[in-house]
């Protein structure tokens, strides 16, 4: 399969790079402003005790969606699923603002998750597809300043804006930032671009996987464990029901190739060390330490940091010194930081804000050099899917150390004594699941080639050009009998 580096013309990449990052700054920001202005919101509205529940429904359909829109992409084309999720998008956007009561405003957010899942993920399919491995490196760099900018500007711009005109135009701020996206990638990706068309969405897979993915992200909010083992267990069936499908939800088959399996489990680790820590962080700060809730919100900046700038140097990095390297390095980061601030518990604030930088500078490492690697020996006709199994893994992992980590701290959260004896054991077992990340680095290590496979049926209609064979273009067969012989290293990724 040709990729369509050569189909999209170079006018065209920008303005589709253009409205890649505007997607990118639409979900990041809805992510942090929405969070500033929810107070105003429950004083308006009323229904405080159901405070929780827009972020919560949101989350839940965000990370459900993400492969459905995943698939729909590998199916029918990147350019139509994209502008679907770009419109359910705006449209959750704008009933959200026009909310009249807090049941209205649950079922547009949950309408707005419906969107920002596919926006999630098509923008990153869109960039995995669209540009060779040096040049998709130098794109994602852009991306993660982006996404560390909006994280860091957001509460405040959601703030401001509830301040200065009013909570309903915090949702609504993403209309003009969303019809630009949707505009730009509407009309410079080709319209022909398509894989399987005609082929059906495995509907069977699709409730399937939504069910049973439902029940397991519910079960660890409510820490309902007999509800989340029961989850997990129709998750591990999906593929009993998928192989009997011609196109299923979930490629089984390329669960046979070592480094995606890997890659999930490197996600769902490095997910549930950094998420579940991060969600106690701001309460240690507080509770703990005696301090503001601003100057305990300055905690996590170090890591969100640290996580832009590596990631940025990552995905430069990435081509000369390849996955597995950058994925060991990250690891230690990880390992380091939270073992550090374990040991450094009651040490000044600054040097625990040191501590984060290390921990935000290993995550971004090792989810960059994962996604893109991950990307780069996928099939084209499943990038999609491929890429959205990526998110959903690093957000079921988040999820999972949350609950694991709030049953660690137990009941008593605002007992400053209990706290100070609790919370190291918790960056303690963060640390343990860095060790683990670690391990799982040697699984990267394997057959698979670093591009994406040939077509099983076609190329699409306007992908034109060629490439000259390299390590960056060469087949990688998700078959083992029709590999080629096995390296002895996933190795650096040579740049076209």
């Amino acid at each position: 399969m040709e990729s369509l580096v050569y189909a999209v013309k170079p006018e065209r990449r920008a303005r589709l790079t253009t409205g890649v990052i505007l997607g990118v700054l639409l979900v990041a920001l809805e992510g942090t402003v929405v969070a500033t202005a929810m107070p105003r919101v429950i004083r308006d509205l009323g229904g405080a005790e159901l405070y929780s529940l827009p972020f919560t429904f949101y989350l839940l359909s965000m990370t459900l969606s993400g492969p459905l829109w995943g698939r729909l992409s590998d199916l029918w084309g990147r350019r139509t699923p994209y502008c679907w999720a770009v419109g359910l998008f705006l449209l959750g956007s704008a009933l959200s603002g026009a909310s009249w009561d807090m049941m209205t405003l649950i079922a547009a957010r949950t309408l707005q998750g419906l969107g920002a899942g596919g926006v999630q993920t098509l923008n990153l399919t869109l960039i995995g597809e669209c540009y060779p491995m040096a040049e998709r490196a130098r794109v994602q760099a852009y991306i993660s300043v982006v996404w560390g900018l909006s994280s860091a500007i957001g509460p405040l711009a959601g703030g401001l804006i509830t301040d200065v005109l009013s909570w309903r135009a915090v949702f609504w701020l993403a209309l003009p930032v969303g019809v630009a996206a949707l505009s730009l990638v509407g009309s410079a990706y080709p319209r022909s671009a398509g894989y399987r068309r005609g082929s059906r969405l495995d509907v069977p897979g699709a409730l399937w996987f939504a069910c049973s993915g439902a029940m397991l992200l519910y079960g660890l909010e409510r820490h309902l464990w007999g509800l989340t083992g029961a989850a997990a267990a129709l998750l591990l069936m999906l593929p009993c029901i998928e192989a009997h499908q011609p196109v299923p939800l979930v490629p089984v088959h390329a669960f046979r190739d070592r480094f995606l399996r890997g890659s999930l489990l490197g996600n769902y680790l490095g997910g549930m060390a950094f998420f579940g820590a991060v969600a106690f962080i701001p309460l240690w700060g507080q509770v703990a330490l005696g301090r503001s809730a601003a100057e305990a919100g300055l905690l996590l900046t170090p890591l969100s940091g640290g996580w832009t700038l590596s990631g940025a140097l990552a995905a430069r990095w990435l081509p000369r010194w390849g996955a597995v390297r950058l994925v060991r390095l990250g690891a230690a980061l990880i390992v380091i930081g939270f073992s550090a601030w374990a040991a450094l518990s009651r040490a000044p604030f600054g040097v625990q804000m040191l501590c984060g930088i290390l921990i935000g500078a290993g995550m971004g490492q090792v989810m960059i050099a994962l996604l893109i690697s991950t990307q780069e020996a996928a099939r084209r006709d499943e990038l999609g899917v491929i890429t959205a199994l990526v998110f959903f893994a690093r957000n079921v992992g988040g999820a999972m150390g949350t609950a694991l980590m709030s049953a660690l701290l137990g009941q008593a959260l605002f007992e400053v004594r209990h706290l100070l004896e609790r919370f190291p054991l918790l960056l303690a077992f963060a640390a343990c699941l860095g060790l683990l990340l670690w391990g799982v680095s040697g699984s990267l290590q394997g057959p698979a080639t670093n591009a994406r496979a040939p077509d099983p049926e076609q190329a699409p209609q306007g992908a034109t050009g060629s490439r000259a064979p390299n390590a960056a273009n060469a087949p990688h067969l998700p078959n083992a009998e029709s590999r080629p012989a096995p390296a002895p290293d996933r190795g650096p990724i040579e740049a076209p």
